[in-house]
């Protein structure tokens, strides 16, 4: 038994053909919004590649980009092949085109919807790379005077600034680096000798961070250095002042910020899955209901369309029974072949008469 026949009049099949039509125009509208999409958050991560440890993230927005692309073509041809079913002779030529298209369009669908998947999916893969880059970006802010690091400072302060965060995971971040460059300190002071000579590796770390640490909503000018050292200023518990700095770690709004831009593109893509799975059964339909007109040479005659011309149950066990009749036809060849070898291999016997 057919899997959801639908009865079909001249006059259904052209509503069908129109209505086909209409939404194909509508999903390549759709896939203009996806690849707009995908460029946005490519340019979005582009922004903050120098805190980023690599370019997996770039997965989704290319994922992205690629969809809107195949979204156009696959719907703009769709939307030809419905305008030409209201005439039978431009409808013939596309005839030995459809159940391959039709195919294509199935495994289309299967990758948009997992393209809306790993939109809600990169979390995990966004948050380590975020955690690497950023560990790594504030490693190089003193480092002013390198070639291909002396953006580094600006690129966290602006960061800092923007998203109003602190550090990696905290503004403590900062006490565990050397984010003043030497340049900038007088190794003859005592206090720079005694810091740099207290650590094994030589740095001088303070507990301070950069001024773009500040929240300017504070109602106290902004207490960046000594930060833990209650007794250095007047009526300061650095554990209450939740004003002072920014609290929150870059990471943390980074990942807040990708994640919930791509869960938005996510839930967009799947409202255009719905609608291009939609756009693909009624292409079917309107396929089987022309290809099953009992009489070509009466347009008018009715015809019944269906999505699957058996049950959904039958339809999967031809299917594994044509894949097992392959799998055996290339046994059979790959024996065939191998005792051709064998009696080739075969050394005639010469008898010698003497």
């Amino acid at each position: 038994m057919a899997l959801l026949k639908v009865k079909f009049s001249q006059k259904k099949r052209v509503k069908l053909a129109q209505g086909l039509w209409l939404m194909n125009w509508f999903s390549v509208f759709a896939g203009i919004l996806v690849f707009s999409m995908g460029l946005f958050l490519k340019i979005e991560l582009r922004k903050r590649s120098e805190v980023m440890d690599n370019s997996e993230s770039h997965f989704v927005p290319n994922s992205l980009i690629l969809m809107g692309i195949l979204s156009c073509a696959f719907n703009g041809f769709a939307g030809k092949i419905c305008y030409d079913s209201l005439d039978p002779a431009k409808f013939a030529k596309w005839k030995p085109l459809l159940k391959p298209y039709l195919a294509l369009c199935f495994f289309f669908n299967i990758l948009i919807f997992f393209v809306a998947l790993i939109c809600f999916l990169m979390r995990g893969s966004l948050e380590s790379t975020l955690a690497q880059g950023l560990k790594n970006g504030m490693k190089f802010y003193r480092d002013t005077d390198t070639p291909g690091r002396c953006f580094m400072k600006k690129t966290i302060d602006m960061l800092q600034i923007e998203f109003k965060c602190c550090g990696n995971n905290g503004f403590k971040d900062w006490f565990e680096i050397q984010w003043i460059s030497n340049r900038y300190l007088d190794f003859s002071s005592k206090e720079v000798k005694d810091r740099i000579k207290s650590n094994v590796d030589g740095r001088y770390l303070v507990d301070g961070v950069p001024f773009s640490c500040c929240n300017p909503s504070s109602p106290r000018p902004c207490i960046q250095y000594q930060i833990t050292n209650n007794s250095a200023h007047y009526s300061y518990d650095y554990q209450t002042e939740e004003l002072n700095l920014w609290r929150r770690g870059c990471r943390e709004a980074l990942l807040h910020y990708y994640s919930s831009m791509m869960s938005s593109m996510g839930a967009v893509v799947l409202l255009v899955w719905l609608f291009e799975m939609a756009v693909t059964v009624g292409l079917r339909l309107l396929h089987t209901s022309l290809e099953s007109i009992a009489n070509p040479e009466d347009p008018e005659c009715e015809s019944e369309g269906w999505i699957l011309e058996n049950s959904l149950k039958d339809t999967l066990k031809s299917a594994l029974e044509n894949l097992k009749k392959i799998g055996k036809f290339n046994q059979v060849e790959a024996d065939g072949e191998g005792a051709e070898g064998e009696e080739g291999g075969k050394t005639p016997a010469i008898t010698t008469v003497s």
